[in-house]
């Protein structure tokens, strides 16, 4: 005995519908530049933090000085970069998900954050690991909106 579907069928978007041949088609032809700007940027992003890294390297069991100042500046570039490009000035479609998802989602980093809180811990510092933890969090959202905010005002006042 097989149990009823119950299961609610939602009306499809026609504008996303991706049984329909010619829309798949329609959305490769739209996505495959935005896919590729993104895939670039985030290898030259990647790039800068391996760079980074090297420049200045974490010994093992210290505080990762390096992964807390990459996630900043690029929460503070972010910060930036969003106001210019919604408030600011009008840029080619390709900006956004270039510098914003690309380059700087390539160069922030959460998962060596999170590498870095695991090696905090096994090398027995659990109290520097919640700090670095909690530290990044407010230092990644302080940057963010303390750039937005001073970029919003820098550009009202160029308007004025």
């Amino acid at each position: 005995m097989t149990a009823p579907d119950n299961r609610v069928q939602e009306p499809i978007d026609p504008d996303i519908d991706l049984t329909m041949r010619t829309r798949r088609r329609e959305l490769n032809r739209e996505q495959a530049p935005v896919v590729a700007v993104v895939a670039i940027g985030g290898a030259l992003g990647s790039a800068a933090r391996y760079g980074a890294g090297l420049i200045w390297p974490t010994p093992p069991g210290s505080f990762p000085w390096t992964t807390l100042g990459i996630n900043a500046l690029g929460c503070a570039i972010i910060g930036v970069f969003m106001v210019v490009i919604t408030e600011g000035w009008a840029v080619h479609r390709l900006v956004r998900p270039f510098v914003g998802t690309g380059v700087l989602g390539g160069f922030t980093t959460f998962s060596t954050y999170a590498v870095d809180i695991t090696h905090l811990i096994d090398a027995g510092r659990p109290r520097t690991a919640l700090g670095y933890l909690a530290l990044t969090l407010f230092v990644a959202l302080g940057a963010v909106w303390t750039t937005a905010a001073t970029t919003r005002r820098l550009i009202a006042g160029r308007r004025s």
